[in-house]
């Protein structure tokens, strides 16, 4: 951890210049500026100090949790691309795996499928964005269009395939994590 940096980060978000907290510390400008350079170390009780300046204490301050993202970019996405099978898996949540859900979104070329998953807990989700698709549910087996969702729960043997000519598209939310 890189306790300068973090504490310049805190005192930005919080709009306050280094003469600022430095007044609200009983502390120099320049010393702030050093704390914020690494060019110095504050002792333990200087750093309670400071945190408290910045309305924070140490516990919540050296607490590793990384805040939440709630956007995702284009450039966040990455990709996965299954020739044999003839899909591309889009990653469009990284690291989902860690959360309740996880969604992705897949398009099938001509011809494409996913691979066949046994029953395992949880229920899957998906949204149509373009074409259409067959999901395969045990033996059944139900056509979705764009525009169209799906919901079931993965109790039995399931597998979706391209049901067209041209691309197909979807969003597929998995819970848990299961892609």
């Amino acid at each position: 951890m890189n306790i300068g940096e973090k504490i310049k980060a805190i005192r930005v978000r919080k709009n306050l210049t280094q003469e600022e907290l430095a007044d609200r510390c009983e502390l120099t400008k320049g010393f702030i500026s050093q704390v914020e350079r690494d060019l110095t170390s504050p002792s333990i009780a200087t750093l309670v100090d400071i945190l408290e300046g910045l309305g924070t204490n140490l516990k919540d301050f050296f607490n590793e949790a990384d805040e939440e993202k709630i956007v995702f970019r284009k450039e966040d996405v990455f990709e996965t691309v299954n020739e044999e099978l003839k899909y591309v898996l889009h990653w469009i949540i990284p690291n989902a795996q860690k959360n309740s859900m996880e969604p992705i979104m897949i398009t099938l070329l001509e011809g494409g499928k996913t691979k066949e998953d046994s029953p395992h807990e949880g229920e899957e989700f998906g949204y149509v964005l373009q074409g259409s698709i067959y999901v395969f549910l045990g033996s059944e087996k139900h056509k979705v269009r764009k525009g169209e969702s799906f919901y079931y729960k993965t109790n039995s043997n399931h597998y979706i395939e391209n049901a067209g000519k041209s691309e197909a598209a979807l969003i597929w939310v998995s819970t848990p994590p299961n892609f």
